[in-house]
Order: structure tokens, then sequence, then C-alpha cells
């Protein structure tokens, strides 16, 4: 058809964007949230292999969903199929408008904060930086998806080979003193839900792989393969990282560091420690921020292409191959989103929004396996119908308790996402629109 894009990205560019998308600047800030919540060692790690476990069981719905449904648009495809056009449309719309548009604008003004650590920033000065990088990141995935893919596996290799810097550090300094731990507070549910909250926002991203689904070669292995290698990586480099944070400070110390992975570095590496882990966050959001233009325009392209949206979205760039409207549409509303401030408010209903499109996609699971029974699974879900329903379970009591700590984001990020019914009444009257032909180059 003349809206496919051409399948270029391997495991090898899958697996990269998995783990480089997964992992941010959360690990080096998150434990403090979990310290603080969990006063004893055994519970710090078992509230991070239970967030992975989460994680994992939704990445194999995933797997599930990308080996059958192997098209461009991953999330906002299965929904599609499974609920009807109306659900897949909520999801791409909600998508742009706050969830995905939100996270690029959160990532640039956070990579201008922490460059701010090298060099001094002024606040106008740290905007154009942040929209610099988004301008730029939409920039190398305009020219092609094997330019991002390229990117994000440099970007994705320096960022696990300065992890395991520290951590390897870590274990060969001595513990430092302070590590002794002391006597842990009474353990109740509700420490462990907080803290689990942290956990999951550390390894939030793992759908966005589905997204350039159409665009991996052998997706019928290839996406399974890619998002089971790639969610436990994350997870064994996550525990590590854990671990040595424990050896080189007391569960206090983590508790009180607002930056435990440069205070922990400080420790075993020294004064350079601080400035290795600055470098490293750097790199890391830099490594999402590529990884959210290489895989979310593709969503508002599948919907374009759906003539559930503005038909440019639709369009194939003749030279470089890419949704070359939809790319720079998401930079252009995200650097909106900078300039404004906007980002500030939207960050907290982005989050909303995301996991309730996560709960809705991990019971597609369930729906297509009763409503679509002989459709090619070439990959079915491990545990199945257990994994799917934890996976629920976790997701309808994350909501719950958003609702119930941050009522009003929570109500905001549902009325957002409501703007999307007269939208869709708008589109649902109108002929289904015939692709435009491809932009010039």
């Amino acid at each position: 058809m003349p809206h496919d894009l051409p399948r270029r990205l391997g495991l090898a560019d899958s697996v990269a964007i998995v783990i480089g998308i997964i992992i941010g600047g959360g690990i080096f800030l998150v434990p403090n949230l979990v310290a603080q919540s969990l006063g004893s060692v055994p519970m710090i790690v078992a509230v991070w292999v239970f967030a992975g476990l989460v994680t994992f069981f939704g990445a194999l719905a995933c797997a599930e969903l990308g080996a059958a449904w192997p098209a461009t648009g991953g999330q906002y495809i299965y929904l599609r199929d499974a609920f009807g056009p109306i659900a897949g449309f909520l999801c791409g719309w909600s998508s742009f408008t706050v969830a995905r548009s939100a996270q690029v604008a959160w990532l640039g003004v956070v990579f201008a904060l922490y460059f701010g650590y090298f060099v001094p920033l002024g606040p106008w000065t740290g905007k154009a930086l942040g929209v610099g990088a988004i301008a730029f990141f939409a920039w190398i995935n305009y020219r092609g998806a094997h330019a991002g893919a390229v990117v994000q596996k440099l970007f994705t290799t320096a960022k696990v080979a300065g992890i395991l810097l520290i951590v390897v550090s870590a274990f060969l300094a001595p513990a430092h003193p302070a590590s002794v731990t002391t006597a842990a507070p009474p353990f109740t549910m509700s420490s462990f839900g907080v803290a689990l909250i942290a956990c999951l926002l550390a390894y939030d991203g793992w759908v966005q792989l589905t997204f350039v689904a159409g665009e991996i070669r052998d997706p019928q292995r290839n996406v399974m393969r890619a998002l089971a290698l790639g969610t436990l990586a994350v997870i064994a480099i996550y525990l590590l990282a854990n671990l040595a944070y424990l050896r080189m400070l007391s569960i206090p110390e983590l508790a009180a560091s607002e930056h435990v992975g440069a205070t922990a570095a400080e420790r075993s590496l020294g004064a350079m420690g601080g400035r290795l882990v600055s470098a490293i966050i750097l790199i890391s959001i830099l490594g999402t921020l590529n990884g959210c233009f290489l895989t979310t325009p593709r969503v508002y392209f599948a919907q374009a292409a759906d003539g559930l949206f503005f038909r440019r979205f639709a369009e194939v760039h003749p030279r470089y191959q890419t949704p070359a409207f939809a790319i720079v549409a998401q930079a252009v509303w995200s650097i909106a989103l900078v300039l404004t401030g906007s980002y500030e408010s939207l960050i907290d209903y982005a989050l909303f929004a995301m996991w309730l499109s996560y709960g809705v996609m991990v019971a597609a699971v369930l729906v297509l396996r009763r409503t679509r029974p002989d459709a090619p699974r070439p990959y079915r879900m491990w545990g199945y119908p257990a994994t799917p329903l934890l996976f629920l379970a976790v997701t309808a009591w994350f909501l719950g308790n958003m609702l119930v700590t941050k009522p009003g984001p929570s109500l905001a990020s549902l009325g957002l996402m409501a703007t999307g019914l007269p939208a869709w009444l708008i589109w649902k009257r109108r002929p289904t629109a015939e692709i435009v032909a491809p932009v010039q180059s």
C-alpha cells in the first residue's frame, strides 16, 4: 500500500529501542523515593523485582499482539481491532494532545536542567537548549528510521556502559562505613504501594516498540524477542544499580539524597563520580528523546492512514521513507509545550492517560483471544490468563491510587481524553479519505 513504511529495523535495533526508552533518569533518582517508603534491603529489592515482573508481563502482552498484528502504529492498531475505531482514535488523540507530547517536552526540559550541571544556564537559555534537543532528534528521525536506529544504539550502549561502570566501581570499592543498615520500620501495603508507583515509572516506555512494529524485520519473531530481551536486561541493570547504591549508602542516606546515583558514585569514584552520573543522565535522556521520535509519530501516521486523523500525518517522505509530517508535527507541538510551560501540568495528566492505555491494551489480549481465535499467533503470552489479569489488577490499583491521591490531574486527564469524542464525531461523518501523495523533498 502507498502508506507502508519499509522494514529496516533488525533485532539489535529493536532491543536498543526497548532499553534506550525505558532507561532514562529514573534509576538515578527513584531509589530515593523507594528508600523513603521501604526501610529494609529485602523489601527494596522485592519492590524492584515485582515492578519488573509487572513490566515484563505487559511486554509479553505487547509481544503477542505485535507478532499477530505486526503493523505500524502498534497500540493504536490493537485497540482499534479489539474495541473498535473509537478506542483506537482516542488512544492516538490522547497520545498527541497530552501523553507523548508532554513526555517529549519534559525530556527536553530535564535535559537542559542537567546540562546546567556543567554550564550554568538562564531560564530562556535552558528553554532554547531543550527546544534545540527536540528539534535535533526530530531532524535525525525525519531523515530515516535507520539513522534514528543507529543513534538509538549508540546512546543505549553508552548509557548501559556508564551504569555498569558505576556498578563495578561500587563493588570494587570498600563498602562505605555508613552503609550499615538500621532497624527497618514496620512494613505496610501502603508504603509498598507508594514505592511500587515510583518503580513502575522508572520502568515505563516498553510499549513504544510496538509503534514501529510495521518497520521491524521478521516481526513475528523479533517483536517478542526484543521485548523479552529488552525488559529482562533493564530489570537486571536496575537490580545491579540498586545493589551498588546500597553498598555505598545506608538506607537513611539513600532516602535523604535527592541525587542517589551521584552520591553513590562520589563515594566510589571520588569527585568525578557526580559529574560522571550527570553525563550518563544526559546521555540517557537524549537516548529516550531519540526513541520517542523514532516510535511515537508512527501512531499518528497509522491513525491518519485509516482516515481517522489529519490526512497529512499519513504522508511518507519519498526519499527518507519516514512519516515526515507526523514527526515534524510532534516536534512543533512539544516545543510549544516547552515554551509555554504547559508541560508542567500535562506531565501529571500524561501519566494517568498512559497507564489507562496500557490497561486497555493488555485487556485487548483477552478480547482478541475470544473475538479473533483463528488469527495467526506466532507467540502466545506466557502464563495466560493469569499474567494479563495480574497486570490489569496492578493497573486498576495504580489508576485508583492516582484518582485518590491526585484527583485534579487524573480527572483533568480524563477530561482531555474526552475532548477526542467530538473530534471523533467529526471524523466519523467524513468519508474515508484517500491517502495524499507523498511530500516532496
